[in-house]
């Protein structure tokens, strides 16, 4: 690939400024390395990166030690989507558990926890908070990563989060602007709509991101979704009227813009990579999330020359970029002046009391308990049974790779208990789980059961034939609680996971 420029001037060390590339493995490869020692200031972790809070520690180090101040950036909003523990499920409950309590001094309490955390393996940018009003139940991709579908109690929340995280040494990224609650499909596929009106939007999407910034959130994440009321041509992400006139001057926002994923398929399928980053700055984003599929340095290196291109074209104001590239480096100093707040990378991360807080690094399992809601008037379980959890395949921001589930809990309190995974591709899956569990009492589990007619379909046949089912919905309780006992969890993470087994097998904490 040919490099249309020095990678030492300044125009290329702006253009590499404002990306947010991801990698492969679990230590910094050399052409990391060296594209950070060049100008690069972003890197983004995914789940692929992490096998242990010391690792991660060593590598934040090594990329520390070609630039001293280089943001390390990773999608860790706990709940359902975790990368720091995506090999066991996270310790903490998602938004919409804590949503679910409604207390901001709790939501504060878990932030801080989660950025302690996060800050004690060196990472000091965190895509979060999902900001975004699940005002449409069948969303296929915010659902129990919001707060919750009132806008007045996801304002308070996204606030309490952004502050909680940020004492923690920690930049907060709330997203998705200006709001991705309201979709139906998933910006990963496909390009979403939201068709309402102006009013609607500010009364609605905008509180919590107004509350965010009055927070003081060091970065807002945009979100690939057209919006006609504002732009009936541009996705947020590519549009200057919704990040420099809205985002900017209307609601007077003066920190780091990011773009959500730059190859999720509503931008890479619609305009490309190359061109779609290039619009994202000169519609005012300042930083390119990249790499989450893409991660390698042919992409790094083609986004950069596009963006050099541009400017020498006269598409791109050479000083759009520079103001990108110097927003990107001034919430970089800001971490770095933070850093002898908060513990060293390595510190204890699991277990006591963090420190400076009074907050129990076990805020997570307190608040997930908090969370459970227990309806119906049948016994716990006291006896051996069949776990069958009817599953269905994670949209990309949850990923298949992270495990959920009650069946191993229980099991270890109610000898004789086994487990199942059903879906819906078979043609009866009732009579499977039937068929399994024999004499034993039924539990079934569920995340979303009224987004899956075959999920209703197979509660039903079973709680016909086995009244006595217990029910546990670990995502969206949208549909009536049914079942001898109904568990919801709102998350499926594994603290949620183990409240579950608490509440189900009727056993003190």
């Amino acid at each position: 690939m040919t490099t249309l420029v020095s990678t030492t001037d300044t125009l290329t060390r702006d253009a590499l400024a404002v990306l947010q590339p991801g990698f492969t493995g679990t230590t910094a490869p050399d052409w990391l390395l060296r594209r950070v020692s060049e100008g690069l200031t972003s890197v983004g972790l995914f789940g692929r990166n992490i096998e242990s809070p010391e690792q991660l520690a060593a590598l934040t180090a090594r990329l520390r030690s070609e630039r001293d101040d280089v943001l390390v950036a990773i999608d860790e909003e706990g709940g359902d989507v975790t990368r720091l523990e995506v090999n066991e499920g996270s310790s903490f409950p998602g938004n919409f558990a804590l949503g679910s309590i409604d207390d901001t001094d709790l939501t504060r309490a878990v932030a801080h926890e989660l950025g302690r955390r996060l800050a004690a393996c060196g990472v000091n940018l965190n895509w979060a908070p999902s900001a975004d009003v699940n005002s449409n139940p069948g969303n296929p991709v915010i659902g129990v990563r919001s707060f919750g579908a009132d806008t007045a109690l996801v304002a308070r929340h996204t606030a309490a989060y952004v502050e909680g995280l940020q004492a923690a040494g920690v930049a907060a990224c709330t997203k998705h602007f200006p709001g991705h609650g309201d979709t139906a499909v998933d910006s990963h596929l496909a390009m979403p709509r939201i068709d309402v009106d102006l009013d609607t939007l500010h009364a609605r999407e905008l509180l919590p991101f107004r509350a965010a910034i009055a927070a003081g959130s060091k970065s807002v994440m945009s979100a690939h979704i057209l919006l006609p009321a504002l732009d009936p041509d541009r996705p947020a992400t590519l549009s200057p009227q919704i990040l420099t006139g809205l985002l900017r001057q209307e609601l007077g926002y003066d920190g780091l813009i990011v773009t959500d994923g730059v190859e999720m398929e509503a931008i890479s399928k619609t305009y490309g990579i190359e061109r779609g980053s290039v619009l994202a700055i000169a519609a005012g984003a300042d930083a390119i999330c990249v790499g989450g599929g893409l991660a390698d340095e042919e992409t790094v290196v083609a986004l950069r020359d596009a963006l050099v291109a541009a400017v020498r074209s006269g598409e791109l104001p050479e000083e759009r970029l520079a103001d990108a590239a110097a927003r990107v480096r001034a919430l970089a100093s800001w971490t770095q002046g933070v850093r002898g707040d908060v513990p060293e990378p390595g510190a204890e991360v699991q277990e006591g009391t963090a420190p400076g807080t009074g907050v129990r690094s076990d805020v997570g399992l307190v608040a997930a308990r908090r969370a459970v809601r227990v309806t119906g008037t049948g016994d716990p379980l006291t006896g051996p049974a069949h776990v069958a959890e009817f599953a269905t395949e994670a949209n990309i921001a949850v990923g298949d790779e992270t495990p959920w589930g009650i069946a191993d809990g229980i099991a270890r309190l109610r000898p004789g208990t086994d487990g199942g995974r059903y879906t819906g591709e078979t043609a009866d899956p009732a009579a499977e789980v039937l068929a399994a569990a024999g004499d034993r009492r039924i539990v079934a589990v569920v995340r979303d059961e009224h987004r899956h007619a075959w999920m209703a379909q197979a509660l039903d046949a079973l709680l016909a034939a086995r009244p006595d089912t217990i029910v546990v919905e670990m995502g969206l309780p949208e549909s009536t609680p049914r079942g001898s006992l109904h568990v919801a969890t709102h998350g499926a993470s594994r603290v949620c996971g183990q409240a579950a087994v608490e509440a189900v097998t009727g056993t003190t904490p």
